[in-house]
């Protein structure tokens, strides 16, 4: 099991952190919670550029990727903090031709879906397998988002649907593509508080030359690498699932790339000290989208039980 990147997959990175940077900078990121979490035209240049395609076979249209690549991608999107149902969409790529597509598990009674004003369709995972919802079946109320990129809304229940597949696999990869973002979540925090740790002045140096602020620094690298390596192996079982246990290997990812999206963000506040609270600062917005992706597909809580009752 090899974790160096191919040259390929090094260039893929390069690719979408280009466009992340050229058509997701940090001020059109914050523009887009005045509408809904996604513009029309910057989610098409996603689509275009094959993002939602990765692992959609050639011969079916798509780039005909494995699941180590379509990681790379959504981590340098977490990285970004590109908005939007990033995983519905990318897994209901072959099951529906819907531009902007949500994923949920069904629930008895409420639910709270995210993006509800940009839907077109929504996809519901429960046991029997994976149903399509048109978003104009469903009624929604106003709920409360903890992230500002994140809108929210309760629907009261959800139509059962129409059955567009099995739903074997669909909640581990969910389950993966959210860790990936989280790791690269974890990556933008770090990068955030570094740059700032070199620039801001106190007694006369860099603060970031003091031992409190270099050692949280340090701290933050190191939890983003550990989940960087989970996530990781966790692409490649997806890949070859003959290697290894495929929940554990999710789960695993799942536990150590939300707490480090978690703890990064926090000390990225931190090291901004009295300034990393407020609104202008971008670190209260790592902080607050790992907060939104942190219960999706399972809590960690139940992430660390599933490995458990493996051990």
């Amino acid at each position: 099991m090899d974790f160096e990147l191919t040259d390929d997959q090094v260039a893929l990175c390069d690719g979408i952190r280009d466009l992340c940077q050229g058509r997701f900078d940090i001020d059109t990121v914050r523009g887009l919670a005045d509408c809904g979490g996604v513009d029309r035209q910057l989610w098409g240049e996603l689509v275009d550029t094959g993002v939602f395609s990765l692992v959609v076979p050639e011969e079916d249209g798509g780039v005909g990727l494995g699941w180590a690549e379509a990681g790379l991608v959504f981590e340098q999107l977490g990285r970004a903090l590109v908005p939007g149902p990033l995983v519905g969409t990318l897994l209901a790529a072959g099951v529906t031709d819907d531009a902007v597509v949500g994923l949920i598990e069904r629930t008895d009674g409420s639910a709270l879906v995210e993006y509800p004003d940009v839907l077109d369709a929504l996809l519901v995972l429960d046991g029997d397998g994976v149903w399509r919802v048109d978003a104009a079946e469903l009624s929604f109320e106003l709920a409360q988002s903890v992230d500002p990129l994140t809108p929210v809304g309760r629907v009261a229940e959800l139509p059962q649907g129409d059955e567009v597949g099995g739903g074997d696999g669909w909640a581990n990869r969910a389950v993966f593509l959210c860790s990936a973002l989280q790791v690269g979540l974890a990556t933008g925090a770090r990068e955030l508080a570094v740059a700032y740790a070199q620039e801001r002045q106190q007694f006369g140096k860099p603060i970031g030359q003091f031992q409190a602020v270099k050692h949280k620094c340090a701290d933050m690298y190191s939890r983003e690498e550990v989940a960087r390596a989970a996530l990781y192996y966790a692409s490649c079982v997806l890949d070859a699932p003959e290697l290894a246990d495929e929940d554990r290997a999710v789960s695993g990812a799942r536990i150590l790339a939300a707490e480090a999206a978690d703890h990064n963000g926090k000390d990225c506040v931190q090291v901004h000290g009295g300034m990393g609270f407020t609104w202008e600062i971008d670190a209260h917005l790592y902080l607050k989208r790992a907060w939104a992706l942190t219960p999706c597909f399972g809590s960690l809580d139940e992430h660390a039980e599933r490995i458990a009752a493996m051990v």
